[in-house]
């Protein structure tokens, strides 16, 4: 994981880098059911799975068949939740060592990272690296690893050592939002907030800014993904009103960019 985050990097300026480079950057663990699962707009779409858009993907997988060409090698993975198809370039100007596709046999396993793609009706994952799994214990984490990430995205991050389950915010606390609603509609019954200096906003900039007032305060500030979930809408309209706030300097980046604090 870039940065240690399993969403993006750490690194780029505090006010400016776009979250749509950050996601373009991250590294996501999935099961190939979820990339199956996941959807295009249109054929120069973006990918997206659970309205999240995904950049760089990591999988780890049963080699089941592989088939060697002069340009690429074809490997068919499956990992117990469904089957894909990794495609992986070979660079003749690099010779490979004996840990890389070289060393890669039918019945092995292989964790994968590249980028989603689809050609005819078929998707594949583009790798842009492919390695043996070196333990056992490497496909378990994966798949927690994956669970985890997933959840995180679906009802916020746990609860940090000391903090009561019950004073999490409803908004993070109630996973995703309904139906024809946002989750932040459950900040209703909340107490109040002064936010009349903001009031001047448009509406989904006045909304980031409330829902960020009305979390505990933490050095660390608000991830991006509890905003996305608390306030809805897809991932480049968010992350341009983030890139706006940040221009008129009324929020700015903490330990990475993605942590969001509400400027004093």
């Amino acid at each position: 994981m870039t940065g240690g985050s399993p969403y993006g990097s750490a690194s780029g300026s505090p006010g400016g880098a776009s979250r749509r480079t950050e996601i373009a950057h991250s590294l996501r663990p999935l099961t190939v059911l979820q990339l199956l699962n996941a959807t295009q707009a249109h054929s120069d779409a973006e990918w997206m799975l659970d309205d999240t858009e995904l950049g760089q993907v990591t999988v780890v997988g049963h080699v089941v068949s592989i088939q060697s060409q002069a340009t690429n090698n074809l490997y068919w993975l499956d990992d117990g939740t469904g089957r894909i198809e990794a495609r992986h370039w070979i660079d003749s100007s690099i010779e490979e060592s004996g840990s890389g596709s070289s060393a890669i046999t039918e019945g092995s396993y292989v964790r994968v990272s590249g980028t989603l793609k689809m050609f005819g009706s078929k998707r594949y994952v583009n790798a842009t690296h492919i390695r043996p799994v070196k333990s056992p214990h490497e496909i378990y984490f994966h798949l927690l690893e994956a669970m985890a990430v997933t959840l995180i995205w679906a009802k916020g991050a746990p609860p940090r050592d000391g903090q009561n389950p019950k004073t999490i915010p409803q908004a993070q606390a109630a996973g995703p939002p309904a139906a024809g609603g946002s989750a932040y509609a459950a900040q209703s019954h909340s107490p109040a907030t002064n936010n009349s200096q903001y009031s001047h906003l448009p509406k989904l900039e006045y909304t980031i800014i409330t829902f960020m007032l009305s979390q505990p305060s933490k050095e660390e500030g608000v991830h991006v993904g509890s905003i996305a979930r608390a306030v809805g809408g897809d991932a480049v309209t968010i992350s341009n009103a983030l890139d706006k706030l940040m221009d008129d300097g009324l929020v700015f980046t903490t330990i990475d960019d993605s942590h969001f604090k509400v400027a004093d």
